[in-house]
């Protein structure tokens, strides 16, 4: 039994027939489904989504950054980064994700979302700030989550699991200076300690 009004093959079929040749591909899996638009028809189908009466996605609950550059620890060969947004209709109980890869992977630029839903707003600025994605017609987009001097975009799948530079208070210039990272990478696998009766099983 599904959660949502809709079936998702019905729902499925029902965005197809909105979005047409705007679609790039179209996946249910575990009742979700999921829509691939190319990224010069971005705003086009969000609109769509939108404003379409078998659609009526009125919210954007989500809005986040994947970088595919490995993905399920492989190599993958298609454009690295993409933006996946999860969009729900609270009058017609369905749901849609809708995913769009930037074309470019050295400097990847998407359209910014938040003329459509307003909520993107805060979304995009972290999926700038963890993965470099610009959103492109955004009024506000700087950093979120990281410090106002950070380097680099954190998760972003070759950025060092320690950083560039590590930060601290100096005592004597009374400021916050960055250095070199003085942590040694290592290596730390944790030892299992099993009891003979843990958890009362024999």
């Amino acid at each position: 039994m599904t959660l949502y009004a809709v079936n998702p093959l019905t729902l499925q079929a029902q965005v197809e027939a909105a979005l047409g040749d705007l679609v790039l591909s179209s996946v249910v899996r575990l009742d979700e489904l999921t829509i691939v638009v190319d990224a010069a028809h971005y705003l086009q189908a969000a609109k769509i989504l939108r404003d379409d009466p078998a659609c009526c996605f009125e919210q954007l609950i989500d809005l986040c950054g994947v970088d595919y550059s490995t993905y399920k620890n492989e190599s993958h060969s298609g454009l690295r980064y993409c933006a996946v947004s999860h969009l729900l209709s609270v009058s017609l109980n369905q749901r849609v994700r809708l995913k769009v890869f930037a074309p470019d992977d050295n400097f990847p630029v998407l359209a910014s979302l938040c003329d459509i839903w307003s909520a993107a707003n805060w979304f995009e600025r972290e999926a700038f700030d963890l993965f470099g994605i610009v959103f492109e017609g955004h009024d506000d987009l700087r950093r979120i989550l990281t410090d106002y001097g950070f380097i680099g975009h954190p998760f972003r799948k070759d950025f060092p699991l320690s950083g560039h530079v590590e930060m601290r208070y100096d005592a004597e210039q009374k400021r916050v200076v960055y250095q070199p990272v003085t942590i040694e990478p290592r290596e730390i696998t944790p030892r299992i300690i099993r009891e003979d009766n843990y958890g009362g099983l024999h």
